[in-house]
């Protein structure tokens, strides 16, 4: 039977009444029962096997929250007391980048579930309409792209209404405005995605990377007229009014981010006339229809723009696939494959192998740079604070466990399950005149190379916003490198030693019992490391802070913070890198030979 005379000719609807498709609420609902099984299947999973992970998912998110909301509440009570002014630009700035975080996320993560999950390959074989397949795996999407946005931002709103004062309305209409409004850049990513797959074609890659040049020479310009000019003494008058001109420029009437930040400080007025209380409720009410009503506009259009090229546009990609096998190797893997002796090729090409399997796989390299690419731009603002010397040094430890924290998420996520991944396909590794530790010890190579680059040049950049010593830069790239040695050798020892060879969702591998250890060890292996390679600094400040002058320390504390307890410490933190490193390597070269699939 051929297409046209089950589908029809615009293949929206079949021609027999036997197999008449669902009305729209009926398809509806059929989605929002398959949801609601997924999601009880998921917590009964984490219930019943991954009750270690879901337990410090639930306890680090708490901490999480609760610091992130004594913070708030000291800084929303400092700048209540001196400069309220600037919480409204604060709140712009903030939504603003937020809202162009979501809509690059919901895109990213719109196009691995539209067009390249089995799934989607499923439901496009099933009598449903288009606009209800995208409706499906938008809602999955904006809940992936959104809990961050939520986890950050409603400790920030909370700490804010209880600085103020705010009355119970406030906290009533959080949940509303903040569903609200990130509706709004995520259906503006998914048009996006859709539109870029159906209409560019062979282009999109063209025009994603012209994109990003306009990106990045904006960021480039907006950073030079930001913070080329000469900040003033922190906390003086002068310093800010230049934050205050700064950060005007996230201020614009027709951005979503105004509609929020507006319409949650008319909420949260707490005034001792009923009348103006009132008043202010009605505009926040005003600016939560303005919200609602553009949400729902946008994602008419984007139901409008699924059933119009959803299906083009995934048979474009799919028909293009045959063509990419052809190209021609990028010149970067010829320079790999070439490099060095004979007896070392093996495992060149294996790390060639996994280097496209990155570039190919767009949910890897377009997070990987999403978060490195934010980390930069944290690092790159440091310099429009003057900190002192004891806060610097601080701050700049800090920075150094949270490029740690994210690199371990990364190996994680996606290192710790690539030799499980290689399960489906270990019998034509198994042809090959490759020995086994060759394979470990290249993915090992690839988790290393591919962390150590981004993370010390991010650190050297911190560093040298915040205007520390030379040595003290010197401490920060030598435990970089350690930290990339140690979550690399984690990641891959453990992934050799407990692999799931079954599996063949990443994400699922990631969140066993496995992935949970990989996780903790990882943090704790961070913490150590920081830890005491942060003492002897402080030591040596405290010293200084607390002496008043006089002579400098003696015995243990003076031996302590001096050189050489420097020295101790980093001969230390290389002690905890090697274990870390070799140890889980030793184990899982050990499970790995002897794994039979």
């Amino acid at each position: 039977m051929t297409g046209t005379s089950w589908w029809g000719r615009s293949g929206r609807g079949p021609q027999s009444e036997s197999c008449r498709l669902l009305s729209v609420d009926a398809e509806s609902r059929v989605f929002s029962r398959l949801r609601a099984t997924i999601a009880w299947e998921t917590l009964r999973f984490m219930l019943s096997g991954a009750r270690l992970r879901l337990a410090l998912v639930v306890l680090l998110s708490a901490v999480f929250w609760g610091s992130l909301y004594a913070l708030f509440i000291e800084g929303f009570s400092f700048l209540e007391s001196i400069h309220a002014e600037v919480i409204s630009l604060l709140f712009n700035a903030f939504f603003s980048s937020l809202m162009i975080m979501l809509v690059f996320s919901t895109a990213i993560l719109l196009y691995g579930n539209m067009y390249c999950s089995t799934e989607a390959k499923v439901l496009l074989t099933l009598p449903v309409r288009d606009e209800a397949i995208f409706a499906h795996k938008f809602h999955e999407a904006m809940w992936f792209s959104s809990w961050g946005f939520i986890l950050l931002g409603s400790p920030m709103l909370v700490a804010y209404g209880v600085v103020r004062g705010s009355p119970w309305t406030y906290y009533l209409l959080l949940l509303p405005f903040m569903v609200s409004f990130v509706v709004i850049p995520a259906t503006l990513g998914a048009i996006c995605c859709m539109a870029a797959v159906a209409w560019l074609g062979s282009l999109r890659v063209h025009a994603l990377a012209m994109l990003g040049v306009v990106v990045c020479a904006g960021a480039a310009w907006l950073g030079w007229s930001l913070f080329g000019s000469s900040p003033a003494a922190g906390g003086t008058t002068e310093w800010f009014e230049q934050v205050l001109a700064r950060l005007s420029i996230a201020e614009q009437k027709f951005l979503p981010s105004w509609w929020l930040s507006s319409g949650l400080l008319d909420a949260a007025q707490n005034s001792t006339q009923p009348e103006t209380r009132f008043a202010s409720l009605l505009e926040a009410v005003k600016f939560l229809a303005v919200l609602v009503s553009n949400g729902m506009l946008l994602q008419l259009l984007a139901r409008w723009l699924a059933r119009s090229c959803y299906r083009q546009g995934y048979s474009q990609l799919v028909g293009e696939m045959p063509a990419r096998r052809q190209r021609r190797i990028a010149w970067t893997d010829e320079f790999l494959s070439a490099a060095g002796t004979a007896r070392g090729r093996p495992l060149r090409l294996l790390l060639v192998k996994d280097l496209r399997l990155f570039r190919r796989d767009i949910a890897q390299w377009s997070q990987f740079v999403i978060f490195f690419g934010l980390l930069g731009l944290y690092f790159f603002n440091l310099r429009v604070f003057n900190y002192n010397v004891a806060y610097a040094s601080m701050i700049s430890f800090l920075n150094l466990a949270v490029a740690g924290l994210i690199l371990s998420t990364f190996t994680t996520r996606f290192v710790y399950p690539m030799i499980s991944l290689e399960g489906r396909r270990f019998w034509i590794l198994g042809l090959l005149p490759v020995h086994r530790d060759q394979i470990l010890w290249s993915k090992f190579l690839f988790s290393f190379l591919g962390g150590v680059v981004p993370c010390c040049a991010l650190l050297y950049l911190s560093d040298s916003m915040l205007g520390i010593s030379q040595s003290l830069i010197w401490v920060h790239e030598i435990c970089c490198v350690v930290l990339c040695m140690g979550l690399s050798g984690i990641a891959v020892g453990l992934g050799a030693r407990m692999p799931d060879l079954r599996e063949s969702s990443p994400a699922k591998i990631a969140a066993g019992f496995g992935g949970t250890l990989c996780l903790v060890l990882s943090s704790l292996f961070i913490m150590a490391v920081v830890v005491i390679a942060a003492t002897p600094t402080h030591l040596a400040m405290a010293t200084r802070a607390f002496g008043g002058g006089g002579p400098p320390p003696t015995g243990i504390l003076g031996w302590a913070s001096g050189p050489q307890g420097t020295a101790a410490s980093l001969l230390l933190v290389g002690f905890l890198g090697v274990i870390a490193t070799f140890l889980p390597l030793e184990l899982g070269l050990r499970a790995f030979r002897r794994l039979e699939p």
